[in-house]
């Protein structure tokens, strides 16, 4: 019995994982070395530098890869909203709007 269960979890978490899923979320640009402090001025110098950017979800704090590095030129420390779909633990976005921080 265990090892069914074990299977079946095995698979649904496999299967949510693989499935693209069309949303929006907010939070910041930055690149993985300043992912953990969100600090915009490491953000832009690493991005001027050619660093790939990726995004930090302002809810779960969990970052997230970006298929489309390009979508995000010009973006770097910024607070945002992505428009887009998450797959495989990265989002390919569609569009990017700059977004006031709230606190």
């Amino acid at each position: 019995m265990k090892k069914i269960l074990a299977v079946f979890l095995f698979l649904a978490t496999a299967t949510s994982l693989t499935l693209a899923a069309d949303g929006s979320w907010t939070g910041w640009i930055t690149d993985a070395k300043c992912a953990p402090k969100l600090n915009a001025d490491c953000a832009k110098k690493c991005a001027e530098k050619g660093e790939k950017m990726v995004f930090v979800d302002g809810d779960k704090k969990t970052i997230l890869q970006v298929s489309n590095q390009d979508a995000l030129k010009g973006h770097a420390g910024e607070h945002v909203t992505l428009k887009g779909k998450l797959e495989n633990g990265a989002i390919t976005v569609s569009s990017v709007e700059a977004v006031p921080e709230t606190k």
